[in-house]
């Protein structure tokens, strides 16, 4: 499943990013959040060196409805909030990906983790588009769990191949020693590699074009 990495630039009139280019020292990390049609609800860590200006922008701006301090410590303050408007909580919602917390946010930029099939991140870029948020794909990765991928026999004598230097360039170790190895006949290691390399590089394929269309 793919794995995006993204960075996005709040706009303008979002309290929490303009105050957060307002004190450009300060660091946001947003532990929970959620909404609804009305308002949003956080749990947020905020870290300055010069704190109490921070805080107490965060009080004074109108979205905000409520705020608790929960705990402070010298240049850090664990802090819960309401807000009328959860701007960057609604195009998660519109596109049905789970954001990934925590995530953490500074001068104006937050840093987000996403992890979904490739329609849903394709959504998610369009809700983004529509809300005007602009936005960086800094990295798109897969993950696929290699029991999921292979069978039990595929996979252990995959690893051996590559482990005896099946692989290596020049080959340290040839489909007869490979077999003997394992305990198996020649023919059966052959058809099972042969199995394993076409899922493993059938794999690969697709999860490159789907990384080409997420790219654009």
């Amino acid at each position: 499943m793919p794995r995006a990495e993204l960075t996005l630039t709040v706009p303008d009139g979002v309290w929490i990013g303009d105050i957060s280019r307002d004190h450009p020292e300060a660091r946001f990390r947003i532990l929970a959040a959620l909404t609804d049609d009305d308002a949003g609800v956080g749990l947020a860590e905020v870290i300055a060196t010069d704190l109490p200006p921070v805080i107490t922008a965060i009080d004074a701006d109108e979205t905000v409805t409520e705020l608790e301090i929960l705990q402070a410590d010298d240049g850090k303050a664990l802090v819960q909030f309401e807000t009328t408007t959860p701007f960057l909580l609604l195009p998660v919602q519109g596109s049905g990906v789970p954001l990934e917390l925590p995530f953490t946010l500074e001068n104006g930029k937050a840093e987000w983790e996403i992890t979904a099939p490739q329609h849903r991140l394709s959504a998610l870029a369009e809700q983004l588009d529509t809300f005007g948020i602009p936005y960086t794909v800094e990295q798109v990765s897969q993950r696929v769990e290699p029991e999921r991928l292979l069978t039990d026999s595929q996979l252990r004598l995959l690893l051996a191949a590559v482990d005896c230097g099946y692989y290596d360039t020049p080959r340290e170790c040839s489909l007869t020693e490979l077999a003997e190895r394992m305990g198996m006949a020649k023919s059966t290691a052959s058809e099972t590699l042969h199995r394993a390399e076409e899922a493993v590089v059938k794999r690969f394929v697709e999860d490159a074009n789907e990384d080409v269309l997420l790219e654009h």
